[in-house]
Protein backbone atom coordinates (compact mmCIF):
# COMPACT_ATOMS: atom_id res chain seq x y z
CA UNK A 1 0.00 0.00 0.00
CA UNK A 2 1.98 2.98 -1.28
CA UNK A 3 -0.75 5.34 -0.08
CA UNK A 4 0.80 5.29 3.41
CA UNK A 5 4.11 6.67 2.14
CA UNK A 6 2.21 9.28 0.11
CA UNK A 7 0.20 10.24 3.21
CA UNK A 8 3.41 10.54 5.23
CA UNK A 9 4.85 12.86 2.58
CA UNK A 10 1.66 14.95 2.56
CA UNK A 11 1.85 15.28 6.35
CA UNK A 12 5.51 16.31 6.16
CA UNK A 13 4.87 18.92 3.45
CA UNK A 14 1.81 20.33 5.21
CA UNK A 15 3.56 20.35 8.61
CA UNK A 16 6.56 22.21 7.22
CA UNK A 17 4.30 24.79 5.54
CA UNK A 18 2.22 25.23 8.69
CA UNK A 19 5.28 25.63 10.91
CA UNK A 20 6.80 28.16 8.50
CA UNK A 21 3.56 30.16 8.72
CA UNK A 22 3.48 29.92 12.53
CA UNK A 23 0.33 27.79 12.58
CA UNK A 24 -0.28 25.64 15.64
CA UNK A 25 -2.96 23.34 14.21
CA UNK A 26 -4.18 22.44 10.74
CA UNK A 27 -7.89 21.65 10.37
CA UNK A 28 -7.83 20.39 6.78
CA UNK A 29 -5.51 19.66 3.90
CA UNK A 30 -7.07 20.20 0.48
CA UNK A 31 -5.68 17.93 -2.21
CA UNK A 32 -6.23 17.56 -5.96
CA UNK A 33 -6.09 13.89 -6.94
CA UNK A 34 -6.11 12.87 -10.58
CA UNK A 35 -7.84 9.77 -11.91
CA UNK A 36 -4.52 8.69 -13.48
CA UNK A 37 -2.39 9.29 -10.36
CA UNK A 38 -2.43 5.63 -9.37
CA UNK A 39 -3.61 6.55 -5.87
CA UNK A 40 -6.74 5.02 -4.32
CA UNK A 41 -8.59 7.85 -2.57
CA UNK A 42 -10.12 5.67 0.18
CA UNK A 43 -6.75 4.10 1.00
CA UNK A 44 -5.16 7.55 1.09
CA UNK A 45 -7.87 8.82 3.46
CA UNK A 46 -7.24 5.94 5.86
CA UNK A 47 -3.46 6.28 5.60
CA UNK A 48 -3.70 10.02 6.20
CA UNK A 49 -5.42 9.51 9.55
CA UNK A 50 -2.74 7.02 10.59
CA UNK A 51 0.14 9.22 9.43
CA UNK A 52 -1.28 12.36 11.06
CA UNK A 53 -1.35 10.82 14.56
CA UNK A 54 1.00 12.65 16.90
CA UNK A 55 1.59 15.57 14.51
CA UNK A 56 0.13 19.08 14.34
CA UNK A 57 -2.20 17.65 11.69
CA UNK A 58 -3.70 15.10 14.07
CA UNK A 59 -7.48 15.28 13.83
CA UNK A 60 -7.35 17.24 10.59
CA UNK A 61 -9.34 16.26 7.55
CA UNK A 62 -7.99 15.32 4.12
CA UNK A 63 -10.31 16.91 1.58
CA UNK A 64 -9.83 15.33 -1.82
CA UNK A 65 -10.90 17.04 -5.02
CA UNK A 66 -11.12 14.36 -7.71
CA UNK A 67 -9.68 15.43 -11.06
CA UNK A 68 -10.98 13.48 -14.07
CA UNK A 69 -8.71 12.43 -16.91
CA UNK A 70 -8.76 14.62 -20.00
CA UNK A 71 -7.01 14.33 -23.35
CA UNK A 72 -6.46 16.63 -26.29
CA UNK A 73 -8.25 15.48 -29.43
CA UNK A 74 -6.48 16.72 -32.56
CA UNK A 75 -9.52 15.99 -34.73
CA UNK A 76 -11.92 18.00 -32.56
CA UNK A 77 -9.15 20.50 -31.65
CA UNK A 78 -10.20 20.56 -28.01
CA UNK A 79 -9.49 19.09 -24.61
CA UNK A 80 -12.11 16.49 -23.74
CA UNK A 81 -12.84 14.77 -20.44
CA UNK A 82 -12.73 10.98 -20.57
CA UNK A 83 -15.79 9.16 -19.24
CA UNK A 84 -13.50 6.27 -18.22
CA UNK A 85 -9.77 5.70 -18.02
CA UNK A 86 -10.13 2.38 -19.80
CA UNK A 87 -9.89 3.92 -23.29
CA UNK A 88 -8.06 7.07 -24.34
CA UNK A 89 -10.48 7.87 -27.15
CA UNK A 90 -12.29 11.13 -27.70
CA UNK A 91 -15.88 10.71 -26.48
CA UNK A 92 -17.04 13.04 -29.27
CA UNK A 93 -15.40 11.53 -32.39
CA UNK A 94 -13.76 8.30 -31.15
CA UNK A 95 -10.20 9.27 -32.14
CA UNK A 96 -7.41 7.79 -30.00
CA UNK A 97 -5.13 10.25 -28.23
CA UNK A 98 -2.23 9.81 -25.85
CA UNK A 99 -2.00 13.58 -25.27
CA UNK A 100 -3.05 13.62 -21.62
CA UNK A 101 -3.86 17.12 -20.39
CA UNK A 102 -5.28 16.39 -16.93
CA UNK A 103 -5.66 13.55 -14.48
CA UNK A 104 -2.16 12.95 -13.13
CA UNK A 105 -2.44 15.49 -10.33
CA UNK A 106 -1.39 14.78 -6.78
CA UNK A 107 -1.00 18.19 -5.24
CA UNK A 108 -1.80 20.04 -2.06
CA UNK A 109 -3.78 23.11 -3.03
CA UNK A 110 -4.37 24.64 0.40
CA UNK A 111 -4.29 24.21 4.15
CA UNK A 112 -7.23 25.15 6.32
CA UNK A 113 -6.11 26.43 9.71
CA UNK A 114 -7.75 27.62 12.89
CA UNK A 115 -8.19 31.34 13.21
CA UNK A 116 -6.02 31.85 16.25
CA UNK A 117 -6.85 35.30 17.58
CA UNK A 118 -4.88 36.35 20.62
CA UNK A 119 -6.91 36.68 23.79
CA UNK A 120 -6.59 39.86 25.81
CA UNK A 121 -7.29 40.26 29.47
Amino acid sequence: MHELSIAENLIEIASNAAQAAGVQHVQAVHLRLGALSGVVADALQFSYEVAAAGTLLEGSQLVIQAVPAAIYCAVCAQVVELPTIQAFCCPVCGTFSADVRQGRELEIISLEVEDEQPTYS
